[in-house]
């Protein structure tokens, strides 16, 4: 890593995927994938669902879920083929109308990679999106006004050649993230942060996310339910906390929030 590059001389700090996120460690860490690991996630901590996130989508996530006692989600266009309404899929919409699960394996090479390999750097894990940014940023002000340093990580999409394609709706979450947390609590905001936040307060919503790429690509595969529930702003009190391999609302966890570990400044 070169010097610089892991923004330490600002609290709050934004960098983008799992090797943004390697580059820039912090107390807090909040993953960010709008379309649609972190949205599906706030709707499954809504409904009192314990969620665990796993990287890969093959036969090791149905080994995890079993291991857990946990139901597998499955893709979207899994779940439509099989025509089985007992089958979660990954799609916030239809996750909203489950009933009767108490866990749930959320497989995601995304999002989840992007947690996991923050949680081994040892910060605290927080998933956020549009739903539940103000809800997130009310949970960490205290935290960020004691001297903690938060990383905010747009988790993006991947190319063809499996490089980062950063995707402008993970920009939008977490710009929303950082710029109430910037009113909640005062700290010096990284430029790549003032950045995210500029993006946000660009954004028209649900407009300018139905017709961004990603918005796109699911609408036009019939999941535009997806799109309109991701496009949903502060509509959600939930602050999902990665503890152990599960996440679940911090407002459930005893003591409320980890105990502080400096890093980087």
């Amino acid at each position: 890593m070169l010097p610089g590059h892991d923004q330490s001389t600002y609290r709050l700090r934004m960098e983008w995927g799992p090797t943004g996120a390697e580059a820039v460690p912090a107390d807090f860490a909040v993953v960010v994938d709008v379309l649609s690991f972190t949205t599906t996630l706030s709707v499954a901590i809504e409904r009192g669902i314990e969620v665990f996130p796993f990287r890969w989508r093959d036969a090791r996530a149905a080994e995890h879920a079993m291991r857990h006692g946990a139901t597998l989600a499955v893709g979207r266009f899994e779940a439509l083929s099989r025509g089985d309404a007992r089958h979660v899929s990954l799609s916030p919409a239809s996750l909203a109308e489950v009933e009767g699960v108490e866990r749930l394996v959320l497989p995601s090479p995304n999002g989840s990679t992007i947690a996991f390999a923050l949680a081994e750097s040892g910060a605290q894990v927080v998933g956020a999106c549009l739903r539940n940014a103000g809800a997130v940023a009310r949970w960490l002000a205290p935290k960020v006004a004691e001297g903690a340093s938060v990383v905010v990580v747009p988790a993006g999409e991947r190319w063809y050649d499996d490089t980062l394609r950063p995707a402008v709706d993970d920009l939008w979450g977490a710009g929303a993230v950082l710029a109430a947390l910037d009113r909640e609590a005062e700290a010096e905001a990284s430029p790549e942060a003032r950045t995210a936040m500029a993006g946000w307060h660009a954004a028209v919503l649900p407009f300018d996310l139905l017709h961004c790429a990603g918005g796109r690509e699911l609408a036009e595969a019939g999941f535009v339910a997806d799109v309109e529930i991701a496009a949903q702003h502060d509509v959600s009190e939930v602050v999902p906390v990665l503890v152990g391999e599960s996440f679940r609302d911090a407002t459930d966890l005893l003591p409320p929030g980890p105990r502080l570990r400096r890093v980087g400044g």
